[in-house]
């Protein structure tokens, strides 16, 4: 069997898992650093293995058009094109159709979308983006969906339902590979009533893992908890949840309580890169004047290479000149930061003492606070 999820612990609707893929395991609940172009950007994959990461999520939408799904086939798959070895999801562009309003045309077919990088036309159906991730080869891959905006009038959310709910299907049907996770999508916006409909409808089709869809696309973390917390009881307990694109450190623990599995968000890389880092104390912003001369390490509770080897002096300079490195290391730190967030979240599971993280986050990380 090429997958399989067992949960381990549980504590309230918090639990700790172990999903079993091909290319390796996931202990859950578990983050993925986000590989866009097939890169976490300015990191490498023997770094991301040296900070405990054991999957990445790879943009389907963006390889397809650079450098194409055929050519990635042709050099042997996602997973050695981008020298990583463990797991791999890919979304199914959904989300990436959905925030180029501007250029697409939604039918019931599927997007009609001019190309962001030459302008050319170009089609993205059920069928289309599973032939896309299969040519890919990730471990999990996603149901092509319809993501209404927020907000969204009635009529607009159930046509996105009905929308969703027959490409899901189509791309059940169009699946050739059984050594792919396929994930169906929860959509329905801020209608929980449709959101119940939809686990309805989509766990009568029998998916092997479910995501949480439509979430961070305006509405705000109030109404993203409690879509997460209507949503996530209701779908299968033996089934992987996956929560879209949600993981600043407080909506993490909190989706975590939840019982969401796996998270995937840009916060830890897109933060590196502007010298912001998440540590055990709160945020720091590396290019403020306080740190010009302190030789201590950006987080003293960690042990990445960026706070074993340099300290917030020079780190601050890398930032301030603009050097590459300055990036490189800061977003390595925040990845090892979720990293060790979600192993503290699982031992806190297995010694039911999640409502002490959950306090932590919310002193330090307060949801309320952008990031």
């Amino acid at each position: 069997m090429s997958f399989q999820f067992d949960i381990l612990e549980s504590s309230g609707d918090a639990r700790v898992g172990c999903l079993k893929t091909p290319h390796g395991e996931i202990q859950t609940p578990a983050f993925m650093p986000v590989g866009t172009q097939g890169s976490v950007k300015s990191v490498s994959p023997d770094q991301l293995l040296s900070v405990s990461v054991e999957v990445v999520l790879a943009n389907a939408y963006h390889l397809s058009l650079r450098p194409g799904a055929d050519i990635v086939a042709e050099l042997g798959g996602l997973h050695r094109f981008m020298g990583w070895k463990r797991p791999i999801l890919t979304d199914s562009g959904g989300f990436q159709v959905f925030s180029l309003a501007a250029i697409r045309k939604v039918t019931d077919r599927g997007v009609e979308f001019r190309s962001h990088i030459d302008g050319s036309l170009k089609f993205l159906g059920p069928s289309e983006a599973i032939d896309i991730q299969e040519k890919l080869g990730a471990d999990m891959i996603m149901v092509l969906d319809d993501c209404p905006p927020y907000p969204a009038d009635p009529d607009r959310l159930r046509s996105s339902l009905e929308r969703s709910m027959n490409w899901a299907k189509q791309c059940q049907e169009s699946k050739t590979r059984d050594d792919q996770l396929l994930l169906g999508i929860v959509q329905g916006g801020t209608d929980l009533g449709l959101r119940s409909e939809c686990v309805s409808r989509l766990t009568e089709l029998n998916f092997g893992a479910y995501a949480i869809g439509g979430v961070a696309v305006g509405e705000g973390w109030d109404k993203i908890r409690t879509i997460v917390a209507h949503t996530a009881p209701l779908l299968p307990q033996d089934r992987v949840r996956y929560l879209m694109g949600v993981a600043s450190p407080g909506e993490l623990v909190h989706a975590i309580s939840c019982g969401i599995d796996l998270f995937d968000c840009v916060l830890p890389t897109r933060n590196g890169r502007n010298g912001v880092a998440f540590t055990s104390e709160g945020r720091v912003r590396i290019r403020g004047q306080i740190h010009k001369t302190d030789p201590g390490p950006l987080d003293p509770n960690c042990d990445c290479p960026a706070c074993v080897g340099y300290s917030r002096g020079y780190l601050r300079h890398l930032s301030k000149s603009g050097e590459l490195l300055s990036g490189t290391l800061v977003s390595l730190h925040n990845i090892s930061f979720f990293q060790k967030l979600v192993a503290r979240a699982r031992q806190a599971i297995r010694e039911d003492k999640l409502p002490e993280l959950l306090a932590w986050c919310d002193e330090k990380y307060p949801v309320s606070v952008p990031v």
